[in-house]
């Protein structure tokens, strides 16, 4: 089954050319088109895309509460927003929105199988500050989102295994599951078990929480 997107961008020729790239693919199919926040979240909900390629930055309502309002939706999509800057200032308003992916416009067509398929995604550029941002330690401001949650999962980790823990490490460094299975030399459907066992062990909602996590408590470099 091909994987249904929606592309939100407000400038006509970004739309042109993200639908020739993607729509030049077997596994995914652009439903729709949206040039603004407000027509892409009835769009969401018109259409039920899989995945939204959401602009970030656009006039009347942007792509941070286009997001936020498309993944408050009943079966919601998995939302990838897209840059033309590697250190967009938004990436923490967008990843807090409920965001699944932040990636340069670029890298677009790889991104939305990967999010589709329930991986978060960021572009190694911007995951350190990330991090930083959400562990509240970023010496830059990020852009400003409500207080719907807490901006930092500052738990100590309990009721993993040292291979977890392990594991958790380098989630935290932004490696996927084939490379932490490389690092450790094991199968990567040994990693996968790994970190789903992580997501139930530290209820956290995708890997940019187990990052957070493991940034929060001291596993990643930087941090000690």
């Amino acid at each position: 089954m091909s994987v249904r997107v929606l592309l939100v961008d407000d400038q006509p020729l970004m739309l042109l050319g993200l639908g020739i790239l993607i729509g030049d693919t077997d596994d995914l199919e652009v439903v729709g088109e949206a040039g603004d926040g407000g027509e892409a979240v009835r769009l969401v909900r018109e259409l039920r895309p899989d995945v939204v390629v959401m602009d970030i930055r656009m006039p009347g309502m942007d792509g941070i509460e286009a997001t936020r309002q498309a993944t408050a939706e009943p079966d919601p999509p998995k939302v990838l927003v897209l840059t033309t800057f590697d250190d967009d200032e938004y990436v923490y308003g967008a990843v807090r929105a409920g965001a699944s992916g932040f990636l340069l416009k670029s890298m677009a067509r790889d991104a939305i199988r990967v999010v589709a398929a329930g991986d978060a995604l960021i572009a190694p550029s911007v995951t350190r500050r990330l991090i930083a941002d959400f562990a509240g330690t970023s010496a830059t401001p990020a852009a400003p989102a409500p207080d719907t949650e807490p901006a930092a999962d500052s738990r100590l980790i309990t009721g993993i295994t040292d291979r977890e823990r392990e594991v958790l490490a380098l989630v935290g460094q932004g490696l996927s599951n084939g490379e932490i299975a490389e690092r450790l030399v094991i199968s990567v459907a040994t990693a996968k078990t790994h970190v789903a066992r992580l997501f139930a062990k530290l209820e956290a909602r995708d890997r940019v929480h187990l990052a957070i996590i493991a940034y929060e408590n001291e596993l990643t470099p930087g941090r000690r």
